[in-house]
């Protein structure tokens, strides 16, 4: 019996948990009729992949970071990776190629390789949330232009090799090969309208769930000298009263890799030690708060969860940013997304 070919095959680039998370939620939202490959290219990135939650998972190690032993490793790897990859999609009419970002040979060959291989008659290309990311373009100079034409070279030795060059943000928002980018709700953007499809919370079957304990989500601020000790006591008494006020008692607190004094600990408050991502941990995990000063774990989980669950943000002011336009940026986004500034 002879299998006919997907109609459509939707493959998934994706190297943090955030990038696995929207290519999640897109594959359930958006993409239900296609085949759904997720492809992590970075070795830590297999860690968070769940593969019930795929039609199969295929694995294209970044060649710069990690090439074939011996000569040409990297271009070799390169093939591999077309080849491997090809295999796992199979024979289709259309492919779908999602990528945080496109100009990275890592994932831009795929895009004129990849039909050739499968025989797919048509190929769109789509860009995946990458955060904080997203909110400033990212223009390609001078330098990073002629890079592309550099690595268009190697169709000469490889004619599968066919780097798609292309001009304006790096990521790819402006390239004729991308007709959708998926932007995390609320975020600001520079991209062209027509394009932009805003997701859904990324918390899959959490969404809307709100949980029994709040998460506080440390950072070392008096370890690297943007806070004082007098300021970081008065945030922590803030916090505590917060955490009272609204009668939550239980209290699990995310140290920093660097917050080895665990700073906004509060008195009470349990040690969360989880292997797994934080952003993997919330999307299975529903709080009933989500507290913190500015980390990017504050933007990311009004993403996750929604607006079902507060997130708030605590002493911004006492904060000292680098310049001030940063602490502005930071108050816009926040405002933006619903973050309570307390």
């Amino acid at each position: 019996m002879i299998t006919a070919p997907a109609r459509t095959v939707a493959l998934f680039f994706v190297a943090s948990p955030l990038h696995y998370l929207a290519a999640r939620t897109v594959a359930r939202h958006f993409e239900a009729d296609s085949r759904c490959i997720v492809v992590p290219y970075r070795p830590g990135a297999r860690q968070f992949v769940r593969k019930e939650d795929w039609d199969a998972v295929a694995y294209a190690p970044w060649p710069r970071f990690d090439p074939l032993p011996g000569a040409f490793g990297r271009h070799r790897r390169l093939l591999a990776n077309l080849k491997d990859v090809a295999a796992v999609a199979g024979p289709c009419e259309t492919l779908l190629i999602h990528s945080p970002v496109f100009d990275t040979e890592a994932i831009n060959y795929f895009l004129r390789g990849l039909p050739k291989l499968c025989g797919a008659a048509t190929v769109h290309a789509r860009i995946l949330p990458d955060g904080l990311m997203n909110v400033a373009r990212h223009p390609l100079n001078v330098a990073r232009r002629a890079a592309q034409y550099l690595r268009k070279l190697r169709r000469l030795v490889s004619p599968q090799l066919d780097y798609w060059c292309f001009s304006g943000d790096r990521i790819g928002s402006e390239a004729p090969f991308v007709d959708r980018i998926y932007t995390l709700a609320g975020f600001p953007h520079d991209y062209p309208p027509e394009k932009v499809v805003s997701l859904p919370p990324l918390a899959g079957g959490q969404s809307g769930a709100t949980g029994e304990a709040a998460l506080i989500v440390g950072q070392p601020l008096v370890g690297i000298g943007a806070l004082t000790q007098a300021d970081h006591d008065v945030i922590c008494a803030q916090i505590a009263d917060w955490l009272k006020a609204r009668g939550i008692d239980r209290v699990m607190y995310k140290a920093h890799p660097r917050d080895h004094a665990h700073e906004m600990r509060v008195p009470g408050a349990t040690l969360l030690d989880i292997t797994e991502p934080l952003e993997s941990h919330m999307a299975a995990h529903p709080y009933r708060a989500v507290i913190g000063i500015n980390s990017t774990a504050l933007y990311l989980a009004r993403q996750i969860y929604g607006p079902a669950v507060p997130v708030v943000s605590f002493g911004n002011d006492k904060v000292h940013f680098k310049n001030p336009e940063q602490r502005e940026t930071a108050i816009r986004l926040m405002d933006s997304l619903g973050i309570e500034r307390r």
